[in-house]
C-alpha cells in the first residue's frame, strides 16, 4: 500500500525500548488495524542509517510509513565523540555540573544543545540536517520533532526547509503539547505538516481544547493522542474492566474524530487481563479516517452539552458529527434538534452508521461513541413565471410603506379580546416608522360596536419610534380599538425650513414649496376645513417678503389647520383589536356562597327562598356584593347519594344539587322544597334592595332523572348496553350524575342552543352573573360561542370559570370569554410562591385577560391549611384573599372556621353537599367581626380594588409578606402585612421604597392605620411590625 501525505496520519507508536525481535509483529499488528505509518523511539537513529534503512522497507511491505522521533532536548552522555569534536556546541546541566550524583549513573550524566546561542545555531543546524536527511533518504516517511522550546522558531524553519528541501513528501510533526500560546504563536507558517494537541487529557467539558485546536491551526492541522506516546497502556489502572473498554474506546474515537489524524500507543487496544479488546474498533476508526482523505485536514467543531460533545467535521457535501458521551456511569439522551442547529445547521437528512435515518432522542450508552453522517441541505428556490413576478412586483409597490408593530395591549395578536371595565383607562402603544427621516402622525381610533364613527386622538411618541395614547370606555360590551399611520406632510417640511432657516441656508425655493404644499392640502380635504386652509394660502401669496412668509408657514394655527386637513399620506392602519368592557363586579366584588336548603332551624326542615331573605341582611352587614346558590334546580332520585357521598342514602337523605333534574322539571326549573319561580323573584328582589346580587351555578350535568334523557336521548352517549356512563372527575365519582355529548349528531346544534337558552332564561329572570362549573370539561368553542350570544342581549352578564385544571386551559377560557376564574390561590402557601404567583396574573399576559378570584375555600375543597391552622389560619386566608385581590369569594361556614376534614382528605367532613347543614351564627371564635372590616376597608380604599396594582416589597422574614397596592393615579398608597404562619406570632423590618415614593429618608410620613382608625408619623426607610395570632395581618394607607 503506498502512504500519502494528503490522506489523514494513522500512527501507531512503538514502544519506548521494542524488542527488535518484536518489531515486525507489531508491523504485522499496525497494518492489520489499518494505520498508516509507526513512530519509532529516538533510539533507532542510533542504531545508524542502514538500521533505518531497513526498518523502514520492512514497514513499506507492510503498507506502512516509518516515523522516528527526534528530539534536540535529550543529554548527550559525557563520552559523545561529537561533545569531544565540538565541545562549544554544548553546555552542562545545571543539575548535572554539581557533584556527582549516586541516584543516577554516570553514563546519565551529559550536556545539552546550545541552539539558542547564535554562534552556534547555524553549525548545528547542518549537522542536524545532514543527519536526519541521510535517514530520510533511507526509506524514512517522517520525523516527529519533539522539544520545540529548546530552539528558536526561526532554527526550526531553516531545519524543516532543509529537510523538505531533499525528502519533499517526509512527514514533519510538530509535538506542540505543552507550549503555552506565546510559545506555539512563532511556529505559525514555517512548515510542519501536522502537529499534536492535548485530546488525550481532556475531560469532555472544559473549553480549553476548542480554543487549542484553533491556535494549533495556524501552526499545521493538529493530530491527537488516544493516549500518551510511549507512555504504559495500562496507566488506567483505576478503571474496571467494563469502564475501562468504554473509557479507551471513547478515548480512540474521540482521537480519531477531533483532529486531522491520530496517534495511538501499541498495545492500547488490548488488555487480556481485564477483557479490553478495541481491534474493531480502531479499524473502523482507520478506515473511517482514510475515507475522508485529504478533506481531514478541515478544523473541526466541538459542541460541549452538559452530558455529551459533539464533533463536527464537514465537506462540500457531507458531513459528519460524532456524538459521545461524556460519562461512563450512565446513559444520556441526545435531542436531534442541537445537532440541526448551529455549525450543522446547513447539513441534514442525518443517518446512523447503518444507513437508519435519524429520529426521536438519541440514547447514548454510557462512554458511548455515534457517528452520523447528514449531507448538505439545499436551498430553497421559488421559480415563478414571469405574470407571477409583475404581480408580486405590483404588490409590492401598493404594500403599506409605513410599519405598525407590537401594538399593545393584545392577546394572541388580536384573536382575543382584552378586557377592562368601564371607566378604566386604555393605554395602547406601538412601533411605528417609516423609511428615510420623514415625520409620521399616528392616531389610536376607538369606538364601540354599535357605533360607524371612530373616535380619534393623536398619539404622544415615547421615543425610539415607540408611541403611547389612552382612552376611555363608557359603557358596557364589546369595542374595538386600533393605531393607524400616515406621513406628516406638513411636519416633515416644517421640520426642514426650520433647521435650514436657523442654520443661515437660503429657502426661497422651500417657501414656494410650502405655499404649493397649502394649495394642494385646500384643495383634497373637506369643506368644512378648506375654508381656512384657503384663506391661510392667499396670505402666503400676499405676503411682502419669504421673512413674514416663513412665519407664516411655521405659525401653530397654520400647523393645527394643515393638521385638521391633513391628506394621510401613505396612511396605514393596523387590523382592529377587541376590547370587552364589563361592568364594576367583574373586577371588584366579593362573594358569599350558600347552600338556601340549609338556611333552617333544624335539618329535618328544609330552607326555602324566604329563609333566605332572613339571612340578606346580615350578609350584607359582612360587606359581601354577590350571594351564590349552588344549583336551585330539582334534585334527581336515581342513585341518589346520602351523607359524605355515600350509595345508600335513606328517603330523608336531601341529595346532591349538582345531580340535576327530575319529574318537577330541569334547567329552568326551582327544586320544589326551595319555593317558586315566584318566591325566586321575590328573594331576587330582596337581595337587590340589600345590595347584593344573586349568581346562579351554571352546570351542564344531568341526573338519570332528568326530562332531556327521555326528551333527547340524542344528545347522550349511550354505550351497547343502553346504560350511559357516569361522571367521575377522578379519584372522585359521581354515580347520580350523567353528561351530556356536545359532538353526538343529534346533539348539534340543539344541545348547544338548548343549553345557552338555560341562561337566557335565569338571565331573562334577572340574573346577571353566572358560575359555571367544570367548564374546562366541556368544548370551548360551544363556551366562546355561547357567552358572546348571551352578552349580545345582556351585556352586563359575567361568567365565574369554576375550572381548577392546568393553567393553559384555564387562562383560554379566560380568554373565550369568562369573566372571572377561580385560581391556584387555595395551594399557594409560602411568601414566594405567593410573589410568583402574583407577578404571573400581573406582569405576563393574563393581565390583559384573566381575573382571578380568590376562594378561601368552597364545598368541595377544604384546604389543608385550614383543616390544620385554627382561627388565626382563617384570619391569614381572609387577609390574603381580600387584600391581594379584587375578587375574592368564601362558602359559608368559613366565617365560623369551619374545617373538620375527612382524614386525608381535602373534603369537609359530614359535608354540605349531601345533607341540610344548620349553623349558629353566633359561634363562639367565630371571624364575621374580621370579615366585615376587611371588606370595609376594600370598599374604602380603592388601591384594594384589583389585583393589577399590586408590588411586593422586602420584609425580613419569610413569615412575613409585605406589599403596595397603588390607586389609580398613583397618590393613595396601601400597604398589607401579613403573617403566614399560623401557630406563631412573627415580627419583621419592612422596607419602604421611599425614592419610589419622592420622600427624603428623614422626612415625616403620615401613616393611617386602618385596623384601628389611629394615624402615626413613621421616619426612615425600615418599620418594625410585630404581627400576633390574634390579628396576623397590618394595613396601612399612606399618602405619598
Amino acid at each position: 500500500m503506498a502512504v500519502h501525505a494528503a490522506a489523514p496520519p494513522r500512527i501507531l507508536s512503538l514502544p519506548a525500548r521494542p524488542d527488535a525481535g518484536m518489531r515486525t509483529s507489531w508491523f504485522e499488528r499496525a497494518a492489520e488495524l489499518g494505520f498508516s505509518h509507526v513512530l519509532a523511539p529516538a533510539t533507532l537513529l542510533d542504531e545508524g542509517v542502514d538500521a533505518v534503512g531497513t526498518m523502514s522497507r520492512i514497514c513499506h511491505d507492510h503498507g506502512l510509513g516509518l516515523l522516528l522521533d527526534v528530539d534536540v532536548a535529550l543529554p548527550l552522555p559525557a563520552d559523545a565523540p561529537l561533545r569531544a569534536e565540538h565541545p562549544e556546541w554544548f553546555q552542562a546541566l545545571p543539575d548535572l555540573a554539581s557533584l556527582p550524583d549516586p541516584r543516577r549513573p554516570a553514563a546519565e550524566a551529559g550536556v545539552r544543545w546550545r541552539l539558542h546561542d547564535d554562534g552556534v545555531a547555524p553549525e548545528a543546524l547542518a549537522w542536524w540536517c545532514e543527519r536526519l536527511r541521510d535517514a530520510l533518504q533511507a526509506g524514512l516517511a517522517g520525523l516527529r520533532l519533539l522539544s520545540l522550546d529548546a530552539a528558536p522558531a526561526a532554527w526550526w524553519a531553516h531545519l524543516i526547509d532543509g529537510l523538505h528541501a531533499k525528502a519533499p513528501r517526509a512527514l514533519l510533526l510538530g509535538w506542540t503539547q505543552g507550549l503555552s500560546p506565546a510559545e506555539l504563536a512563532p511556529l505559525a507558517g514555517i512548515g510542519f505538516d501536522f502537529a499534536f494537541c492535548s485530546a488525550e487529557w481532556w475531560d469532555f467539558r472544559a473549553g480549553w481544547l476548542a480554543r487549542e485546536l484553533r491556535r494549533l491551526a495556524e501552526v499545521a492541522p493538529p493530530l491527537a493522542c488516544a493516549a500518551a506516546p510511549f507512555g504504559d497502556p495500562a496507566a488506567d489502572r483505576g478503571f474496571g474492566g467494563r469502564e475501562l473498554a468504554q473509557h479507551r474506546r471513547r478515548a480512540a474515537w474521540f482521537a480519531g474524530c477531533c483532529a486531522s489524524g491520530w496517534l495511538m500507543p501499541a498495545g492500547f487496544e488490548r488488555d487480556e487481563a481485564r477483557g479490553v479488546d478495541l481491534t474493531v474498533d480502531i479499524r473502523a476508526i482507520n478506515d473511517w479516517l482514510r475515507g475522508l482523505g485529504a478533506q481531514s485536514r478541515q478544523p473541526v467543531a466541538i459542541h460541549i452539552d452538559d452530558a455529551w460533545v459533539g464533533v463536527l467535521r464537514r465537506q462540500a457535501e457531507r458531513a459528519w458529527v460524532a456524538l459521545l458521551n461524556a460519562r461512563l456511569d450512565t446513559a444520556t439522551a441526545v435531542d436531534p434538534g442541537a445537532i440541526a442547529g448551529g455549525a450543522t445547521c446547513t447539513y441534514g437528512d442525518w443517518t446512523a452508521p447503518d444507513g437508519a435515518p435519524v429520529a426521536g432522542s438519541i440514547v447514548l450508552a454510557a462512554g458511548e461513541v455515534r457517528i452520523l453522517e447528514g449531507t448538505q441541505t439545499r436551498p430553497i428556490a421559488t421559480r415563478t413565471g414571469a405574470a407571477a413576478h409583475k404581480q408580486a412586483l405590483a404588490a409590492a409597490t401598493q404594500a403599506p410603506r409605513i410599519a405598525i408593530e407590537a401594538v399593545t395591549p393584545c392577546v394572541d395578536d388580536g384573536r382575543f379580546a382584552i378586557k377592562r371595565v368601564v371607566g378604566d383607562v386604555v393605554t395602547v402603544e406601538a412601533d411605528v416608522f417609516m423609511d428615510g427621516h420623514d415625520k409620521l402622525a399616528v392616531a389610536l381610533r376607538w369606538r364601540a360596536l354599535d357605533e360607524k364613527q371612530w373616535h380619534e386622538l393623536r398619539m404622544e411618541p415615547l421615543g425610539n419610534d415607540r408611541y403611547r395614547g389612552r382612552f376611555t370606555p363608557t359603557r358596557m360590551g364589546r369595542h374595538e380599538y386600533t393605531v393607524q399611520a400616515w406621513r406628516d406632510a406638513y411636519a416633515s417640511y416644517r421640520h426642514e425650513i426650520v433647521a435650514k432657516h436657523d442654520a443661515g441656508v437660503p429657502i426661497a425655493l422651500e417657501m414656494r414649496e410650502g405655499q404649493h404644499l397649502v394649495e394642494q392640502t385646500a384643495a383634497g380635504t373637506s369643506p368644512a376645513r378648506r375654508k381656512a386652509l384657503r384663506a391661510l394660502a392667499s396670505a402666503l401669496a400676499k405676503a411682502e417678503d419669504d421673512e413674514k412668509r416663513y412665519r407664516l408657514l411655521i405659525d401653530q394655527a397654520t400647523a393645527k389647520a394643515m393638521a385638521e386637513g391633513d391628506l394621510r399620506a401613505f396612511a396605514v392602519e393596523h387590523p382592529p383589536l377587541r376590547l370587552e368592557v364589563d361592568r364594576r363586579a367583574a373586577q371588584f366584588a366579593s362573594w358569599y356562597e350558600l347552600f338556601p336548603r340549609s338556611i333552617t332551624e333544624h335539618p329535618e326542615r328544609h330552607g326555602t327562598f324566604g329563609d333566605v331573605i332572613g339571612r340578606l341582611p346580615a350578609i350584607r352587614e359582612m360587606g359581601f356584593d354577590v350571594l351564590y346558590f349552588p344549583p336551585i334546580h330539582p334534585i334527581g332520585r336515581a342513585f341518589r347519594k346520602g351523607r359524605n357521598n355515600t350509595l345508600t342514602p335513606d328517603e330523608h337523605d336531601p341529595g346532591s344539587p349538582y345531580a340535576i333534574g327530575s319529574a318537577e322539571g330541569g334547567h329552568t326549573a326551582i327544586h320544589p322544597e326551595l319555593g317558586s319561580i315566584e318566591d325566586f323573584r321575590a328573594l331576587r328582589d330582596a337581595a337587590r334592595a340589600q345590595g347584593l346580587e344573586l349568581a346562579l351555578d351554571f352546570a351542564i350535568q344531568c341526573s338519570p332523572d332528568h326530562p332531556w334523557l327521555a326528551e333527547h336521548p340524542e344528545w347522550f352517549d349511550w354505550r351497547p348496553d343502553g346504560s350511559l356512563r357516569y361522571a367521575e372527575n377522578p379519584p372522585k365519582k359521581y354515580q347520580d350524575i350523567v353528561n351530556v355529548d356536545f359532538y353526538e349528531e343529534g346533539a348539534i346544534p340543539s344541545l348547544w342552543q338548548a343549553l345557552c337558552d338555560v341562561v337566557l332564561y335565569w338571565a331573562g329572570e334577572g340574573v346577571r352573573t353566572f358560575r359555571v362549573d367544570n367548564p374546562h370539561t366541556k368544548p370551548f368553542p360551544f363556551w366562546e360561542w355561547m357567552i358572546a350570544r348571551v352578552r349580545s342581549e345582556y351585556p352586563d352578564a359575567l361568567f365565574l370559570s369554576e375550572a381548577f385544571t392546568r393553567p393553559k386551559p384555564m387562562y383560554r377560557l379566560a380568554k373565550l370569554g369568562f369573566s372571572q376564574s377561580y385560581t391556584y390561590f387555595t395551594w399557594r402557601h409560602t411568601k414566594q410562591e405567593f410573589t410568583d404567583y402574583l407577578i404571573e396574573l400581573t406582569q405576563g399576559p393574563p393581565r390583559d385577560f384573566f381575573r382571578p378570584n380568590f376562594f378561601v375555600n368552597t364545598p368541595d375543597i377544604n384546604p389543608y391549611f385550614l383543616q390544620q391552622s385554627g382561627r388565626t389560619g382563617f384570619l391569614i386566608r381572609a387577609a390574603l384573599a381580600t387584600m391581594l385581590s379584587g375578587l375574592w369569594g368564601m362558602y359559608s361556614g368559613f366565617e365560623l372556621c369551619e374545617a373538620v376534614p375527612i382524614p386525608g382528605k381535602e373534603e369537609y367532613l359530614d359535608s354540605e353537599k349531601y345533607e341540610i347543614k344548620p349553623r349558629d351564627w353566633n359561634t363562639p371564635g367565630n371571624i364575621i367581626a374580621e370579615i366585615t372590616q376587611l371588606n370595609a376597608i376594600r370598599r374604602e380604599q380603592p388601591a384594594l380594588q384589583s389585583h393589577l396594582n399590586v408590588r411586593f416589597l422586602r420584609a425580613d422574614n419569610e413569615q412575613v409578606l409585605f406589599f403596595e397596592k397603588t390607586a389609580p393615579g398613583g397618590r393613595d398608597r396601601v400597604l398589607v402585612a401579613i403573617n403566614l404562619d399560623p401557630h406563631h406570632a412573627q415580627a419583621a423590618d419592612l422596607h419602604l421604597p421611599l425614592d419610589d415614593w419622592s420622600v427624603a429618608e428623614d422626612a415625616p410620613l403620615t401613616v393611617e392605620d386602618l385596623l384601628h382608625d389611629a394615624t402615626l408619623t413613621w421616619r426612615g426607610r425600615r418599620q418594625h411590625v410585630w404581627l400576633g395570632q390574634g390579628m396576623p395581618y397590618a394595613i396601612w394607607r399612606v399618602e405619598a
